[in-house]
């Protein structure tokens, strides 16, 4: 396993060691690798792959790509006339699979993806879209950007479904720490009772530790948290160490990439589904970001006497808030993510900032008072169903609308939502998040002005025709609950 170096510096910058294709080749036969993994993904967030032997890796696929790619195949991308892509590897994502063992021993690096024949860059690559999202932060006068998601997820002992019989529909999920279990061998964590149990309780520990572990050394992601979260059934947390925007979307895929495979090489299964289980919380994605000039974190101003908030991060606030609406269709993009978004499981519903308030969409966390270094805006709204690649470029693109517009945030709201009555919320101005994805998208078509330059119109027309079919094939059918409700009617 190839430990990766990193420090953190005096600015609470995360700096990782990365490397040059060369030292990628020396690596490859030093720790008498196998295979290359060469991963990518898809639009809605998958993480796909294909596997080389060793010995067909050079350093010229670092330039000029692998031509193994056919797009068509690949949900988003492109049609069947056009299919032919190259994967071209980025050496500073090199790693050695863990679980992998050592007689096909496995690396791997994740792709930026090119049109083939000469096309250059492809536009629909989330991975490109991030990288334009980059671009843009370092256009507005930043040097940089750090982004911190709090990605949430749950681990279940088992799960079945039956979806594709037109006669039968249902799903059983089984869970050693389910409130319901009765076989005496675990504790089982009541309904919104499960954040931060100890052993025997939290039964998750050492999984999580594992995990934790293998981020860090084989892929040089950095945690500096693993907890419970909230809900029965194994709701768990790990959190990373910030990172620059692209760097961090790669972790994110890798955290998803790990956590669902150490649960499955010790018999479980985790999911980033957000709400699998009625009556308790879901699981969200809390994205912390903030702009630097230089060792200066542009979002801090001792001088504000409420949030130590800058002027700059006050135009971002009001950027995300005005754009919130139509930010859900690419930041919750399920069907499924709206029954997150609903009150009384800490899921934001409603348009609002505050310093400290979880019932507000935009926050403004306030653990400590004069840390520039960790001065940030958390954004709520998003879930880990969504494409980080695509959902930090989307927050980026609504952020630095904000700046440029110098977007008012209005005033914060510093009491808990939920419980206003719907008169003083509009008195205060606190607008709705929307309660489908078929409002979320219809949001977008009708905001999506706000993403030009970072995402191409043909990429927002593609996400909206992939969300609809969803949608669609969701409305369509039968719900089990339908009978309950109506069968004797």
């Amino acid at each position: 396993m190839v430990c990766l170096t990193y420090k953190i510096t005096k600015e609470g910058k995360f700096v990782k060691r990365t490397y040059a294709p060369s030292q990628v080749l020396e690596l490859l036969k030093n720790e008498g690798v196998k295979f290359v993994d060469l991963q990518f993904t898809d639009v809605p967030g998958r993480f796909r792959h294909v596997s080389m032997p060793t010995e067909m890796v050079g350093e010229e696929m670092f330039t000029d790509g692998v031509g193994k790619l056919d797009g068509s195949s690949v949900k988003g991308f492109v049609d069947i006339h056009e299919s032919d892509m190259l994967l071209v590897p980025d050496a500073s994502t090199y790693g050695t699979i863990p679980w992998v063992e050592d007689s096909i021993k496995t690396a791997r690096l994740i792709c930026d993806v090119r049109s083939g024949y000469g096309g250059g860059k492809f536009s629909r690559d989330p991975r490109h879209v991030a990288r334009t999202a980059e671009e843009k932060i370092r256009a507005a006068g930043f040097t940089d950007s750090l982004w911190g998601p709090e990605v949430e997820f749950f681990v279940f002992d088992g799960a079945t479904w039956e979806a594709n019989n037109p006669f039968a529909s249902g799903f059983s999920i089984t869970s050693r720490e389910a409130a319901n279990e009765t076989r005496g061998t675990n504790f089982p964590i009541r309904f919104k009772d499960g954040y931060y149990p100890a052993p025997p309780v939290d039964s998750l520990s050492d999984y999580r530790a594992v995990c934790v572990n293998y981020l860090r050394d084989g892929f040089g992601v950095l945690s500096n948290a693993h907890h419970h979260e909230v809900a029965t059934a194994g709701q768990c947390e790990i959190d990373v160490y910030r990172d620059e925007l692209v760097t961090m979307a790669d972790g994110t895929m890798t955290y998803k990439f790990v956590t669902k495979n150490v649960a499955s090489k010790m018999g479980m299964i985790a999911t980033t589904m957000p709400k699998p289980i009625f009556g308790d919380n879901a699981v969200g994605m809390h994205v912390h970001s903030s702009f630097w000039k230089g060792n200066r974190n542009a979002f801090y101003d001792p001088r504000d006497s409420y949030a130590q908030l800058s002027e700059t991060a006050r135009y971002y606030v009001g950027g995300i808030m005005d754009h919130s609406r139509a930010l859900c269709a690419i930041v919750d993009p399920t069907t499924n993510s709206y029954h997150r978004l609903v009150p009384g499981y800490e899921a934001p519903v409603y348009i609002a900032w505050s310093k400290m308030n979880r019932s507000a969409n935009v926050r403004i966390p306030a653990y400590e008072k004069g840390s520039e270094g960790a001065k940030r805006v958390e954004f709520r709204t998003p879930d880990p169903s969504c494409n980080p690649y695509l959902a930090f470029a989307a927050i980026t693109a609504a952020g630095l609308d904000g700046i440029r517009k110098k977007s008012d945030p209005g005033d914060p709201v510093d009491e808990d939502i939920y419980k206003l009555t719907p008169e003083k919320r509009r008195d205060l101005k606190i607008g709705e998040l929307p309660g489908s994805l078929k409002e979320a998208v219809e949001c977008l078509e009708s905001d999506s002005g706000f993403l030009g330059g970072i995402f191409p119109g043909d990429l927002v027309e593609v996400m909206v025709q992939l969300e609809m079919e969803a949608y669609r094939a969701v409305a369509a059918r039968p719900h089990p609950y339908e009978f309950y409700m109506y069968f004797d009617l």
